[in-house]
């Protein structure tokens, strides 16, 4: 893509002053200057045998946590030359591959926990198996303007059953997928970044059920590009942990309230406090875009409750996307109030609440 077909706002956001601090290390990222997490993790030595007890693997990762902190800091500040930093042997990246792999044998990546050995080819509430399916790799234009253009991959399969689901073929497997091996999609990934794409955006679907094969992926990625983890928040914390220095933008979805629509509409029980408290280790360790999906009918129940929160503890300058994209798709029809679209007045309504709960960057 040249830069001549890029959204205008895909150009303008390198210039507006709000976006550009709030993502200040992603935008470095894209434009080369600073190196991705997953890279960085590539560069930090980790001591452990494949195999190891669990307990002891996740130790060594809390420990390696600290440290990635502490070696980033060093680089971006220019005390640290990445480009002189050896390989290790085994590396805070082999580390959680690792321990996804053993998570794998009893899976628990997402809130619901199914416990299902995976490399039996048995199967949980997402319908994943061990191989990562992917349904379509592109460059695109259609996201935050920060973003774009965006490589972006889409995989199989989801963790919750939104009624509304827009891309319901693809979470609900009404497609095949596609096989790669993780060399080969690794040189895919490899072939957005050389044509232009800002980052690399894994989504579905949902992206949290292939993480252990994500890890493998990245392992064999040589450029320098960011990762946005593009999800619905509805992941464990095993997984939250794993993030930590993998992912540079999570991108995170965080659209019910504290009443129990997310189990009415998307069968997620828990929603609010797993997305509240997934949110918050996203502040921790990386930068964040939310996105709020404004639902009819919902804005008192959802869209109010969420804005306040993201106001008071993730801040006012948190990049928010209040999306005005709902159509009724799939089973929509279940769910009386989401038959519809969104009026003018609940938009202006989102926007007012946004407003009033003193956010100062979000987009609509």
């Amino acid at each position: 893509m040249t830069t001549s077909e890029l959204r205008s706002d895909g150009k303008a956001v390198t210039w507006n002053k709000r976006p550009v601090k709030s993502l200040e290390r992603y935008f470095s990222v894209f434009m080369d200057y600073r190196p991705a997490k997953f890279a960085i993790a590539k560069k930090l030595a980790a001591e452990f045998d494949v195999g190891d007890d669990v307990k002891r693997l996740w130790q060594c990762h809390d420990h390696l946590v600290n440290q990635f902190s502490e070696l980033e800091k060093a680089i971006d500040g220019g005390k640290v030359n990445f480009e002189d930093m050896p390989t290790p042997p085994r590396s805070f990246l082999d580390l959680k591959m690792e321990i996804s792999n053993q998570i794998l044998q009893s899976c628990h990546l997402c809130a619901r926990r199914c416990l299902v050995n995976r490399h039996e080819t048995k199967v949980g509430y997402c319908n994943c198996g061990s191989e990562m399916k992917v349904s379509s790799i592109f460059e695109h234009t259609g996201e935050e303007p920060e973003l774009i253009p965006s490589g972006t991959v889409f995989t199989m399969g989801c963790t919750i059953r939104c009624k509304h689901c827009q891309n319901w073929t693809i979470s609900q497997w009404q497609e095949d997928g596609t096989s790669y091996e993780p060399k080969d999609l690794a040189k895919h990934l490899e072939e957005l970044r050389s044509n232009g794409c800002r980052n690399i955006n894994l989504v579905g679907g949902e992206p949290t059920p292939w993480l252990p094969q994500w890890l493998g992926v990245f392992k064999r990625v040589n450029v320098n590009v960011p990762i946005v983890w593009n999800s619905n928040a509805y992941y464990s914390p095993e997984t939250a942990r794993l993030l930590a220095g993998f992912a540079d933008i999570y991108l995170l979805d965080f659209k019910y309230g504290p009443q129990n629509c997310a189990a009415r509409i998307s069968d997620a029980k828990n929603y609010w406090q797993v997305c509240a408290d997934n949110h918050l280790a996203a502040k921790k360790f990386g930068e964040m875009i939310v996105r709020i999906l404004v639902l009819p009918g919902h804005l008192e129940c959802c869209t109010k409750p969420t804005i306040d929160w993201i106001a008071k503890y993730l801040g006012t300058l948190t990049r928010v996307n209040i999306m005005f994209q709902y159509r009724p798709e799939w089973r929509a029809f279940e769910i009386p109030e989401i038959r519809r679209r969104l009026t003018d007045a609940e938009k202006d309504m989102a926007v007012q609440l946004a407003r009033e709960a003193g956010l100062k960057n979000f987009t609509s």
